[in-house]
């Protein structure tokens, strides 16, 4: 992994959807599905600081899967591959157990 996340950042790789098919056999079109919010966390900050300089560690591992928000995080390309990176505290919902 080339980047390293800062703070209570973690970067992720977004899980891709299979085709998905209607009752009736019609395949959904990808411009027609909603942008997935499931992805693997791939690198993980070492926390944030609080007002007395301590760290707070990330509840999260390298490996978890984690549902975060529509519109959240940053995304970024480095060397052809796309990630994402999302604020821990503020973008990611929950983890999937």
């Amino acid at each position: 992994m080339k980047i390293q996340p800062l703070g209570d950042r973690v970067v992720v790789k977004v899980v891709e959807v299979q085709e998905e098919k209607t009752k009736s056999g019609l395949y959904v079109p990808d411009t027609a599905k909603e942008k997935p919010q499931e992805a693997e966390v791939l690198a993980v900050g070492p926390g944030a600081l609080n007002d007395k300089g301590e760290r707070i560690p990330v509840d999260l591992k390298v490996g978890d899967k984690v549902i975060f928000s529509k519109y959240g995080g940053m995304e970024v390309k480095v060397d052809g591959e796309e990630y994402l990176i999302l604020n821990a505290e503020r973008d990611i919902l929950g983890k999937l157990v």
